[in-house]
């Protein structure tokens, strides 16, 4: 909400639905959220790859490209990573106006705050897809080696370690990505798009 009662929202001459039909598809978000080593940065980027192809526009948020620039100033502690999902949340927004499907990699590891963004969308444009796989696959992926520092104190308040993730409870996806290959699974989120005559 606005801290000034002297700030209005100014609506454009464009609309989304122009913006929609200009581009042929419609715009949404997809969400993608799991552990650290789940797959959904690596699953995000091969899902546009295969929308880019198709004639789609769209852009990835990855959480981890976000903190070195709009979110550089925030940290890891419950307050820091709950305003991290809601500019995240703000800027999804923003993009799915401008008629992109908009594609997030982050842990989002709060129930609560991943509904708060929910709530920014309407009907079929907020897609929660769960990145699911086991703890111990993550551990054994650990591409950047933050579960070994975990393990060892090094990092305080690790979702999954010493922090909680919370999995989502009605997802509009759950992709066990420890049991499919990623050409299976951007099929899975693919599909999902034509049968919501998002993409065609």
């Amino acid at each position: 909400m606005s801290s000034s009662k002297n700030i209005v929202w100014h609506e454009t001459t464009i609309t989304r639905k122009d913006r929609n039909s200009l581009n042929n598809h419609n715009s949404c978000v997809l969400w993608f959220t799991g552990l650290s080593g789940s797959g959904k940065s690596t699953l995000a980027n091969a899902v546009e790859v295969k929308l880019h192809e198709s004639q789609v526009r769209t852009y990835v948020l990855d959480g981890d490209n976000i903190r070195h620039g709009l979110n550089k100033d925030l940290g890891f502690s419950e307050d820091d990573r709950k305003e991290n999902i809601r500019r995240i949340g703000e800027v999804s927004k923003l993009f799915t106006d401008s008629g992109q499907i908009v594609l997030t990699a982050f842990i989002s590891p709060f129930r609560e705050d991943r509904n708060s963004v929910r709530e920014l969308f309407s009907n079929h444009e907020f897609i929660e897809v769960y990145v699911k796989c086991p703890l111990e696959v993550c551990e054994t992926r650990d591409p950047k080696g933050l579960y070994d520092k975990a393990r060892k104190g090094e990092i305080p308040e690790f979702t999954g370690i010493s922090s909680p993730y919370e999995p989502p409870e009605q997802p509009e996806l759950i992709i066990e990505s420890n049991k499919m290959t990623i050409e299976q699974s951007v099929e899975q989120v693919i599909n999902y798009l034509k049968e919501k005559s998002i993409v065609k």
